[in-house]
C-alpha cells in the first residue's frame, strides 16, 4: 500500500543542524592549540570535521528520501557486514591499547558506530515481525539475547565498555518497546548489570577508573586527573563562560579535550547558558524522535525511530554524565559535538532515518 508522504520533521532537522554547528565551532575552539603543536596547523581538526560534515549531511538527506520500509530487506546483510567488520578490527594494530579503527588514512571508520545502527535496524525489522513470540523467554527473547551478546562481546574485545553499554541499553529498550514482559526485561537488566560489574572489577584499568569516579581526589595526578580537570573547566565557566576560544584547560591540562571531553571545554567557554542550550537541544531531539516513533505508521518504523532516538540520546547522557563526574570515565563521544567523522556519519544516517519515518508519521 502506498503511503501518503509529507515533509520531514522540521524541528528535528533544525535541531540537528544547530547541534552540528555548535560541534564544528567547538571542535575548532577546543582543538586549535593541540593541532598547532602536533601538526603546525591550528585548523587541522577543524578542516577534517568540516569535510566530514560535508560528506555526512548529503548522505543524511539521501536517506531521508528513501522509503524506510525498503530497509527491512537490508537489515540482515547490514548486520552481517557489521559483524565482519567487528571481527576484522580485532586484527588491526593497537592504538592506545585499543583496536577500534578500519581503513587507511582519512578514510578510517569505527565499526562499533556502524554496528550500533545496524543492530537497531535488525532488531526493528525482526521484532516488528515477531511480536507475538516475545511473551516467551526461551523462544522469543533468548535468540535476540544471543545476537546482542555476540555484538557486545566483539565490542568488548576491542576493548570498549562504554559502547557496549550503549548497545546493551538500546537493545533492551527496543525489546521492552516491542512488547517483552517486564519480568523478563528485569531479569535481563540484572544480568547485564552483573556482566558490566564483572567487566569493571576484573580489569585493572577499569577498576581504577571506577574507584577514581568514587573519589577522584584520592589520586589527583593519576586516575582522577581527567575528571578533576573536567570539573575545573565546567566550574570556571560560571554562568556566561570565559568566552569562545578562551579556555585554559585546552592548553594540555584536559586530555581528549576535542573528543570525549569537549563538553567540558564548551562549559568553560560558554558557561551554564551554553551547556543548557546543548542539553535543551538534546531534549528537543528526544521529544521529536519519540514523537515520530509514537506516530509511525507501522511497528517497524516505530521500533526503528525509538531505537535510533534511544541510541543517540542515551549516548549523549552518558558522555555528559562522565564529563560532569556523575559516571565513571568511558571513551564515549558526544553526538554531533565531538570530533570524529565515523561517529558523525552514522549518527546523521540515523537522523536521516528519523526524518524519513517522520514523512509518513500521522501528525503534522
Amino acid at each position: 500500500m502506498r503511503r501518503k508522504q509529507g515533509p520531514p520533521d522540521f524541528v528535528l532537522f533544525i535541531t540537528t543542524l544547530m547541534l552540528i554547528a555548535i560541534g564544528v565551532i567547538m571542535v575548532f575552539s577546543s582543538s586549535s592549540v593541540t593541532a598547532n603543536v602536533r601538526y603546525h596547523d591550528p585548523y587541522y581538526f577543524f578542516k577534517r570535521q568540516v569535510l566530514w560534515v560535508a560528506i555526512a549531511l548529503p548522505v543524511m538527506w539521501v536517506v531521508t528520501k528513501i522509503n524506510y520500509s525498503r530497509l527491512k530487506d537490508l537489515a540482515v546483510p547490514a548486520l552481517i557486514v557489521a559483524l565482519v567488520c567487528l571481527i576484522l578490527v580485532l586484527f588491526t594494530p593497537s592504538v592506545k591499547g585499543s583496536t577500534r579503527w578500519l581503513g587507511v588514512g582519512f578514510l578510517r571508520f569505527n565499526p562499533s558506530e556502524m554496528a550500533k545502527l545496524c543492530l537497531v535496524l535488525f532488531l526493528a525489522s525482526s521484532l516488528s515481525q515477531n511480536t507475538e513470540r516475545l511473551s516467551s523467554l526461551t523462544r522469543g527473547i533468548f535468540p535476540y539475547v544471543l545476537f546482542i551478546g555476540v555484538i557486545c562481546l566483539l565490542v568488548m574485545m576491542q576493548p570498549d565498555l562504554g559502547t557496549t553499554f550503549i548497545i546493551l541499553v538500546t537493545a533492551l529498550t527496543m525489546l521492552a518497546m516491542a512488547g517483552a514482559r517486564m519480568t523478563h526485561m528485569g531479569l535481563l537488566g540484572m544480568a547485564g548489570a552483573v556482566l558490566v560489574a564483572v567487566a569493571i572489577f576484573f580489569e585493572s584499568y577499569r577498576l581504577k577508573r571506577f574507584l577514581a569516579f568514587l573519589d577522584p581526589w584520592k589520586d589527583p595526578s593519576g586516575s582522577g586527573f581527567q575528571t578533576i580537570q573536567s570539573l575545573y573547566a565546567l566550574g570556571s565557566g560560571g554562568l556566561f563562560g570565559m568566552g569562545l576560544g578562551r579556555s585554559r584547560q585546552k592548553f594540555f591540562y584536559l586530555p581528549e579535550q576535542h573528543t570525549d571531553f569537549i563538553f567540558a571545554i564548551l562549559g568553560e567557554e560558554l558557561g551554564f547558558l551554553g551547556t543548557s542550550l546543548v542539553l535543551m537541544l538534546f531534549l528537543l531531539l528526544a521529544w521529536r524522535g519519540y514523537r515520530i516513533a509514537l506516530n509511525a505508521p507501522d511497528n517497524f518504523g516505530a521500533l526503528l525511530a525509538a531505537g535510533i532516538t534511544t541510541m543517540i540520546v542515551f549516548q549523549a547522557a552518558v558522555n555528559i554524565g562522565v564529563v560532569s563526574g556523575v559516571l565513571p570515565v568511558t571513551g564515549i563521544p558526544l553526538p554531533f559535538i565531538s570530533y570524529g567523522g565515523s561517529s558523525l556519519l552514522f549518527i546523521l544516517i540515523g537522523v536521516g532515518l528519523l526524518l524519513n519515518i517522520s514523512r509518513y508519521a500521522g501528525y503534522r
